[in-house]
């Protein structure tokens, strides 16, 4: 798996000058009819680029400044917004994450949620999953954190881990988002050293 080590920098000042999506400083950032949004608060969305395929995931730079985890809002998933990664399912795409830790904490995990409706566990029969039933991007990797996990049940998350970020760095995470259906909306939790994913008889490794 690679690592940047002390050249991560060097991705987020490429990938901000390849970002040529939204304004700055914008509540929410739209492409090929996927809309980014952090309105939840404690964090800020810098930039949105790429295609959803998986040699150009669509690649959102945030800037993280709370301590107890932070929400992306993703509306518009759908037939309508196509599937350019090689699943069966009627709609999907790459994403690659690129979190700045801007807290006075360093980052020894990050664990992810998926969640249709906002506070209730996504099920197998929601239709929105990390590309369940296909080995689509998998194993899914991380520049910053060596090892990840994915867990299917009773919820669908994600685990990076085996791995140091210090506050001002970032980490860039690749994974993949599906649904069997229209999502008009839904969200990825985010949760830096405040575990989610880590449940008992869950998932495979990655």
């Amino acid at each position: 798996m690679l690592r940047v080590g002390p050249h991560r920098w060097l991705l987020v000042v490429t990938t901000l000058a390849a970002l040529a999506v939204g304004p700055a400083h914008a509540e929410s950032w739209t492409i090929h009819g996927l809309t980014f949004s952090d309105e939840m608060g404690g964090f800020t969305i810098n930039g949105v680029s790429g295609s959803g395929s998986l040699a150009d995931p669509i690649t959102v730079l945030e800037e993280i400044t709370s301590t107890t985890g932070v929400v992306l809002v993703i509306r518009g998933l759908g037939p309508h917004s196509g599937n350019p990664i090689p699943t069966a399912h009627p709609a999907g795409f790459a994403i690659r994450k690129i979190a700045i830790d801007a807290t006075s904490r360093a980052w020894t995990f990050y664990d992810i949620e998926l969640q249709k409706v906002f506070g209730t566990p996504s099920d197998l029969y929601d239709g929105l999953s990390f590309g369940q039933m296909s080995q689509a991007g998998r194993p899914f990797v991380s520049d910053g954190f060596a090892q990840s996990a994915v867990f299917e049940e009773p919820r669908d998350a994600l685990s990076f881990f085996d791995g140091v970020i210090e506050p001002g760095q970032a980490v860039a995470m690749t994974f993949v988002i599906t649904a069997t259906g229209q999502v008009p909306e839904f969200f990825l939790l985010q949760r830096p050293n405040r575990p989610i994913a880590m449940l008992p008889n869950a998932g495979q490794g990655g």
